[in-house]
């Protein structure tokens, strides 16, 4: 039985998309850059988010419609599909403005949605920490507030939204300004709420960045990658942190930071955050920008991929994106092949290793270039060594244990109280030293 004609108020409020069937909508116009398959990763999202895809419909055009993003055409062929499939919700994998909705919601009769409310809807309904929903809360309102006008349309029937007369602009006698007036009530409560939260947010940031540069005395690293690569099973595999991971995009939010032991005595410590997706919404991004502190000031990135993805080149390339975007592209990164156990075609493999000759294949589910990885970054951190000699209180056990551990001492002796020390040690580690005992005393470089 075919649908109401219109979306109503509450379902237009309602984002969430849970049991429901969706059709899933791209709308790419000649410049832009689509991927093979350009609605896998919003089905991927869609599903993520608890509907179920019943069909698609992908438009390619010079330019997007400004009444309706698709043209009348394809907009009796989306009606005619919503109608077919017994759809409840139509997707889209574009970001719509209001009146683009409401004349999508007019023609098919069903709820709308954009891609930047689907993304929101699965942000909040993975939010656990205090600090995830305020972020996610700023990113909705962020995203609301230009909307305010489009989404108030069911005042417009009081107010008046402008007729033949000349008082028909404001609404007519009786009826002057009350939509008008709750508009800018409503904009003055969410510009408010913004407020509040981003000086709450700038406190955490600014306690995320007091508690990233107190770490600066260790190696820190970072998992990064795309949203489902494996970035968690990892985590758990390398520090037994026991995050929940699962096959989902967006299955964390919060960061998570554990010792990772490589052996000798020597550990880093480890960060797993937020996984990317291609156009992250930009205001998703600033939110989340404290969660992200993590991977911005870390020694050493893990750019995780899913090797076993049709579209891991592609995911690649929008993880540094938004790296970038962050400013973070710099940072030393390596690339980890995960998910090798789940590849069934060896010439996969063979592509991702020939056009990324530096990357590191693994798989986190059988551990699988585990152990080499825990050398190479073992090595990252020791650094480029030199021989020095440096005179350390005898008395200063801890300081003498630090360098058995993280530098390699060539030879030891004792010398009125002090021991005297040849050592192959990195400028960083070096810096750690001299934070960890004052009296350090550095005799002369290259004793040999």
């Amino acid at each position: 039985m075919a649908k109401s004609s219109f979306a109503t108020q509450a379902q237009r409020d309602d984002f969430s998309v849970q049991q429901e069937r969706a059709l899933l909508v791209g709308v790419y116009t000649d410049g832009r850059k689509i991927w093979e398959d350009p609605l896998i990763e919003l089905a991927e999202l869609t599903r993520s988010a608890g509907a179920r895809v019943v069909g698609r419909v992908i438009q390619r055009r010079k330019s997007f419609d400004p009444a309706s993003c698709v043209g009348k055409g394809k907009l009796e062929e989306i009606r005619q599909r919503c109608d077919g499939y017994d759809a409840d919700v139509v997707v889209f994998d574009n970001d719509l403005s209001p009146s683009q909705i409401r004349e999508i919601e007019k023609a098919v009769g069903r709820k709308v949605l954009d891609r930047s409310e689907l993304i929101l809807d699965i942000f909040a309904s993975r939010a656990r920490t205090a600090e995830a929903r305020l972020q996610v809360e700023l990113a909705q309102l962020e995203y609301t507030a230009p909307r305010l006008r489009g989404m108030w349309t069911h005042l417009e029937r009081i107010a008046g939204a402008g007729g033949g007369t000349g008082v028909g602009a404001v609404g007519g006698i009786g009826t002057r300004g009350p939509g008008e007036r709750q508009i800018e009530i409503d904009r003055r409560l969410v510009e408010r709420r913004i407020s509040f939260l981003k000086e709450k947010l700038r406190e955490i940031d600014r306690r995320k960045l007091r508690e990233v540069k107190a770490r600066k005395r260790f190696f820190t690293i970072s998992l990064v990658g795309y949203t489902n690569a494996g970035k968690s099973t990892l985590m758990n595999a390398l520090t037994g942190a026991g995050a929940v991971a699962g096959d989902r995009l967006f299955e964390t939010l919060d960061t998570l930071t554990r010792r990772w032991e490589l052996g000798g005595g020597r550990y880093v410590l480890l960060s797993d955050t937020v996984g990317f997706i291609r156009e992250l919404p930009h205001h998703l991004v600033a939110s989340f920008r404290a969660t992200l502190e993590e991977a911005i000031h870390a020694d050493l990135l893990l750019h995780v991929v899913d090797a076993a993805s049709a579209e891991a080149e592609q995911q690649i390339a929008a993880v540094n994106d938004v790296l970038t975007a962050l400013g973070a592209a710099s940072n030393p990164t390596l690339l980890l092949l995960n998910k090798m156990d789940a590849l069934r075609d060896e010439s996969d493999a063979h592509v991702l290793r020939s056009k990324y000759p530096d990357a590191l294949a693994i798989s986190a589910v059988t551990r699988l270039g585990l152990d080499h990885l825990a050398d190479i970054v073992d090595s990252r951190m020791r650094g480029s060594q030199q021989l020095m000699r440096l005179s350390i209180p005898a008395r200063d056990g801890k300081a003498l244990n630090f360098l058995q551990r993280f530098a390699e001492i060539h030879t030891q002796e004792w010398e009125d109280g002090r021991a005297i020390v040849d050592v192959f040690i990195s400028p960083r580690v070096l810096d750690q030293l001299h934070a960890e005992c004052a009296d350090i005393r550095h005799l002369c470089d290259d004793p040999r």
